[in-house]
């Protein structure tokens, strides 16, 4: 099942800069694993913000709260979620 989620980050200004460094590290470290292995599929920033969005293939809603709860930045994230179907006029065989 395919979802077009939105997240915005919002870090305390007060974190310590180390502390900021970690997450994005290991933020950086698991979404590529999730893009690697087919979870989410495209992740595209929005230019200006501290914020992306984001399409990810998975079994159901219940799997995507449970990938989104693993991110390291998920306690500083305002998210949005929307369920996808296939449009009847895409051309592209791989939209499920």
């Amino acid at each position: 099942m395919l979802f077009h989620v939105r997240m915005t980050v919002k870090l305390p200004p007060s974190m310590p800069a180390e502390q900021a460094a970690r997450l994005k590290a290991d933020e950086k470290e698991l979404a590529q694993s999730l893009q690697r292995d087919g979870t989410w599929r495209h992740l595209w920033r929005i230019a200006g913000l501290y914020a992306n969005v984001s399409v990810f293939d998975v079994a159901d809603a219940q799997a995507l709260h449970d990938t989104l709860m693993r991110l390291p930045l998920y306690p500083y994230m305002e998210i949005e979620v929307a369920a996808l179907c296939r449009h009847p006029s895409s051309i592209h065989a791989d939209d499920r």
